[in-house]
């Protein structure tokens, strides 16, 4: 209650305490969660988007190539393609190449930590994507006609995995999953007699 200067009294309404439970504590306000049927909504955009990925990713670079069996060869020495690309006249076929590879690993860092918890985070997100390109680089190295196994293109795959994430993917992880409590962050768990 306040007194004004004519006398008259005022009273002021206090603001309620926030609900236990509610996540807003002491006047800051805590990112909530979003409901279950968003989260489960958003998962299965990804998970569509991650398969359609998925048949682009196989027709790009799973499909014989009997134009280039003459072309192709094995590269395991990292970056040894990318200077190549980079030393030759044609800028577009550098673009096309380097940029392709790119390109092709920024799904991973935008639907991965939408479809798969576990898999948020930098290194996480790198990892999962250099290993899922590592795979179809064997394949392409040892069954498709024209294709060979390129090391250069699992580092620019990651690379845009990479890209991918910092620009959008970690946002739209945190937006769909609740916070990630990181093992420090964990208390212990209370002893019972203790």
């Amino acid at each position: 209650m306040m007194v004004t200067k004519t006398g008259a009294r005022k009273t002021t309404a206090k603001k309620p305490s926030p609900a236990p439970g509610s996540g807003a504590s002491g006047g800051t306000a805590q990112r909530q969660a979003p409901h279950t049927f968003v989260r489960a909504l958003a998962m299965l955009v990804a998970f569509a988007g991650m398969v359609g990925f998925a048949v682009v990713l196989s027709h790009l670079t799973l499909e014989p190539s009997q134009a280039s069996v003459q072309l192709t060869h094995t590269n395991l020495e990292p970056g040894d393609s990318i200077r190549n690309y980079l030393r030759q006249p044609a800028f577009v076929d550098t673009v096309k190449q380097l940029g392709g590879n790119i390109v092709l690993g920024v799904p991973f860092g935008l639907l991965l930590p939408v479809l798969v918890p576990a898999a948020r985070g930098l290194l996480r997100v790198t990892v999962a994507t250099a290993g899922v390109m590592l795979l179809v680089e064997l394949v392409q190295g040892a069954l498709i006609t024209g294709r060979a196994f390129d090391v250069d293109d699992v580092i620019l795959n990651a690379s845009g995995a990479l890209l991918g994430y910092l620009l959008l993917g970690r946002r739209l992880g945190r937006a769909v999953h609740p916070p990630r409590r990181h093992f420090w962050q964990r208390r212990p768990a209370a002893r019972d007699g203790a």
